[in-house]
């Protein structure tokens, strides 16, 4: 009778409230490895410069090293292309739009 007077139907089947675990940083960690990973590819040119090449590496991809940078575009000079960085699909297409900007030749590619 309780039930029916506060609104509630006491036939109705109950069902349990079930808590939200709380997510650890171990838990987000495990689960953006578990993201598939692309890869920015860098390709070899003839208008851009080699210092231009490094400089458009270190500014686009900040973390990037020099001496990263420099192996990066020596490979993308002598073999024809390079991969710059391997990261989540939304950061590859956002490095790789910077260096376009750039004036460099890249493309995202499943890694």
């Amino acid at each position: 009778m309780a039930d029916i007077l506060r609104g509630r139907d006491p036939n109705a089947p109950t069902r349990p409230v079930a808590a939200a675990a709380p997510r650890t940083e171990a838990d987000v960690r495990e689960f953006l490895r578990m993201l598939p990973r692309y890869r920015v590819v860098l390709y070899n040119d003839d208008h851009n410069t080699m210092d231009h090449v490094v400089s458009s590496l270190l500014r686009c991809v900040p973390s990037l090293l020099a001496t990263v940078a420099e192996r990066i575009m020596l490979e993308a000079h002598t073999t024809g292309r390079a991969t710059v960085i391997s990261c989540l699909k939304e950061q590859a297409e956002y490095y790789c739009e910077r260096l376009q900007t750039c004036g460099l030749t890249a493309t995202v590619e499943p890694a």
